[in-house]
């Protein structure tokens, strides 16, 4: 394991802290314990590097200059999680995941909605907060993720086209691309191919329908009847031909190579996860393509309707507090700093990482405008949906067999459950 340490004094002076947040002083983070303390606080989790939490570290140090703030890497975290817990020097704080059951941590997560610990959570988009059967808040997402596709903004403005807002803009924009020459204007990685096109609609479609997503979960006969219209939306898009499946299966699942072949400047649209084009900045100088003509670009939903796409908003990473910590109230004090200033530290982080921020304010990256921008009816989130894992796969497996092995809509509809 590899340990990261921030152990900085209050002589750094980090301007961001009060900038961002002009006019909202009663949001401000405001020191409740001694700030002469001295303790440490250790944060651990699967990031083999983590810079923009030791910047945090740093901006912690500006209010409590005596504690030291660790990070400690783990490659299997994920799996390692309850061994670190029970070991000679468990984490303070620690990565979780939403997808894990947290009935198995429950002896180990500080409920962070409890009242006197103060954690102001208003600042977090409310479908993202998880409350377990107790009504217990046992994480704070830190990173969130969608699916959609990189946009080569430049490609657009020079063909004197706008952005497609709406599934007949999508089409139009790709026959555009094709009559001036450009033979497939939309690639993606192999996995995502129109995975996020139909796959978002599909949920809108059962959102809020307790009788599609029962019937769904429990693998009923008929109940891939509730994928017809989704899947029927993707094999409309996949037989215009405005995809190549074979370049497509070339990238592989590979999320470099997704970026790079990307970067080579010729691809108005890539379809991609949130989580694959957040590693684009960092390319940017990989790609001599790039470096040589660089261009603008950035993430918007697919749109898949004539109101647009749909923003399926996952939690990628989550902090959660060890309630057996020895620094407990320090542990708090820092989640606390996390979400003060209107989550000001959340969008720093997710900025550096270039990640979707858990926080309603989308305005920290201009690369996911068109995101926070959308109608509240447009955001969906797993919470909401209540799909259970094994249904997602049947779902995902059926667009799979329509998109890229060539199985009818029909069958597809009919093999719901089957799919191996």
């Amino acid at each position: 394991m590899k340990k990261v340490t921030a152990f900085v004094f209050a002589s750094i002076c980090l301007l961001s802290l009060s900038a961002c947040n002009k006019g909202k002083e009663d949001k401000a983070f405001k020191p409740q314990l001694d700030r002469e303390t001295v303790c440490s606080l250790m944060v651990r989790g699967h990031y083999e590097n983590f810079e923009a939490l030791t910047e945090e570290f740093r901006a912690f140090n500006e209010f409590y200059p005596r504690v030291q703030l660790t990070y400690e890497y783990d490659k299997n975290h994920k799996k390692n999680i309850i061994q670190a817990l029970n070991g000679d020097t468990p984490p303070d704080i620690f990565f979780t995941y939403s997808s894990l059951d947290f009935s198995t941590l429950k002896e180990y997560t500080e409920d962070l909605s409890e009242k006197d610990l103060g954690l102001d959570f208003s600042c977090i988009r409310d479908s993202l907060i998880y409350r377990d059967s107790e009504n217990h808040a046992p994480y704070l997402p830190i990173y969130t993720t969608s699916f959609g596709m990189m946009i080569n903004e430049d490609l657009f403005s020079k063909n004197n086209m706008k952005v497609p807002s709406t599934y007949d803009e999508l089409i139009k924009s790709c026959q555009n691309f094709k009559d001036k020459g450009v033979k497939y204007p939309m690639l993606g990685h192999n996995s995502m191919v129109l995975y996020p096109l139909y796959f978002p609609h599909f949920c809108a479609s059962v959102l809020n329908n307790k009788t599609a997503i029962d019937a769904l979960n429990a693998m009923s006969d008929g109940a891939g009847e509730y994928m017809r219209n989704s899947l029927a939306l993707a094999k409309d898009f996949i037989d215009r031909g405005f995809v190549d499946k074979e370049e497509c299966a070339s990238i592989g699942d590979d999320y470099n190579k997704t970026i790079l072949r990307f970067f080579e400047g010729d691809v108005p649209m890539m379809l991609a996860k949130g989580s694959s084009f957040s590693g684009t900045e960092k390319r940017e100088t990989q790609s001599d393509a790039f470096v040589a003509h660089p261009f603008k670009y950035s993430f918007v939903p697919v749109p898949s309707t004539d109101k647009g796409g749909y923003f399926y908003n996952t939690v990628e990473l989550c902090f959660s507090v060890n309630k057996k910590s020895q620094n407990l109230n320090m542990a708090n004090e820092f989640m606390r700093f996390l979400l003060a200033n209107n989550g000001s530290a959340l969008n720093r982080m997710s900025k550096a990482k270039r990640m979707i921020t858990p926080c309603k304010d989308l305005s920290y990256d201009s690369a996911y405008a068109a995101f926070g921008k959308m109608d509240a009816n447009h955001i969906i989130t797993p919470s909401q949906l209540n799909l259970s894992d094994a249904a997602d796969q049947q779902v995902r497996k059926a667009g799979t067999a329509v998109c890229q092995n060539g199985m009818s809509v029909n069958d597809a509809v009919s093999n719901y459950g089957k799919f191996n």
